[in-house]
């Protein structure tokens, strides 16, 4: 299953909705998908969505989805990263009216240079190659409090002996 997010933010982002339906209609998704449409003026025709779903439907479709695709709202690709997953995020563009600045891709990118543990797409078009990709997390992308808590649990039996 894949689930797509693009966040509560009021500007709409029909860029990234549209082309996981045209994807979908063309066969070149074969799963099922979900789309949280926010305050995107599109609707999907070959997708399951809804404009907005609370936060437990939200943690329930990330458990289950095999692919996330999110927007670039940090809390949300780093809520797919602590269930061990590797996100695919499409940053809201300035250009494209869906935000007020490129913050969103400047910091998916310091993220993705720093931990590699997201994949960056800019060009719309280019999506359907990261669908192909292996999406698991290496253990050298694990996140930080993982490492920090075995670091101290050995900590603590080294000290207790």
């Amino acid at each position: 299953m894949i689930f797509v997010t693009v966040g509560t933010h009021e500007q709409p982002f029909n860029r990234l909705i549209k082309e996981v339906d045209r994807l979908k209609k063309e066969g070149i998704i074969t799963d099922e998908v979900f789309i949280q449409t926010g305050f995107s003026t599109y609707e999907p025709q070959y997708c399951d969505w809804k404009n907005i779903i609370s936060y437990p439907e939200m943690e329930d479709y990330m458990n289950r989805a095999d692919i996330i695709i999110t927007h670039g709202g940090p809390a949300t690709f780093m809520g797919a990263i602590a269930k061990g997953k590797k996100p695919i995020v499409v940053p809201r563009q300035e250009k494209f009216g869906e935000h007020v600045n490129d913050h969103q891709l400047d910091f998916a990118y310091q993220v993705k240079d720093r931990y590699d543990n997201i994949e960056v797409v800019e060009d719309i078009k280019t999506l359907q190659q990261f669908l192909k990709q292996d999406l698991s997390i290496s253990e050298s992308t694990t996140s930080n409090n993982k490492k920090f808590n075995e670091q101290l649990r050995q900590e603590v039996e080294n000290i207790m002996g």
